[in-house]
């Protein structure tokens, strides 16, 4: 059986310190890569708390990168948002207000071409049916209802759709 080699206090710091240099990253992402290195608990927090002294981990300006980045590149909604801060251990106090800077609109802005885009490639018998996939659609997405029907009710989406 192959054994890994022992990664010292000092070696785990470096390492993770090249890491935080080369992209932002979170504390959790950090203690989950200390663990898996097998690292004692005490010195995965001394680890942490070092790294956060020199400014490679700052948790806040992770989530205000990520939120920004999820929004713009991936098109995600606030809820799709909110569960993958969570799977990243990011506080509610840190990233709820984060979440409340950002403005509906700017999630609208998102969410109409995604609609406009997805409506054609649903096959559907009625108005309602095509509705109901496109909510689905949405949610998955992460945006909310009350989002996705602003955007299903306004008639320029179904419009503009039937002009092409």
């Amino acid at each position: 059986m192959i054994q890994k080699k022992q990664i010292s206090e000092v070696e785990a710091l470096r390492k993770l310190g090249d890491l935080c240099a080369r992209g932002e990253h979170c504390s959790g992402e950090m203690a989950e890569k200390l663990r898996k290195w097998g690292i004692a608990a005490d010195a995965q927090e001394r680890i942490i708390d070092k790294l956060i002294d020199y400014k490679y981990i700052d948790d806040e300006r992770f989530t205000r990168s990520f939120v920004r980045d999820k929004i713009a590149f991936n098109k995600w909604g606030r809820r799709k948002i909110e569960q993958a801060l969570w799977q990243k251990r990011i506080p509610q106090s840190i990233s709820q207000p984060i979440l409340d800077e950002i403005e509906p609109e700017e999630y609208l802005n998102v969410l109409r071409p995604l609609l406009k885009s997805k409506y054609p490639t649903i096959k559907a018998e009625t108005d309602y049916e095509r509705s109901i996939k496109l909510i689905k659609y949405a949610m998955g997405r992460g945006f909310t209802l009350d989002l996705i029907r602003q955007c299903i009710d306004d008639a320029s989406i179904v419009d503009d759709i039937n002009e092409e």
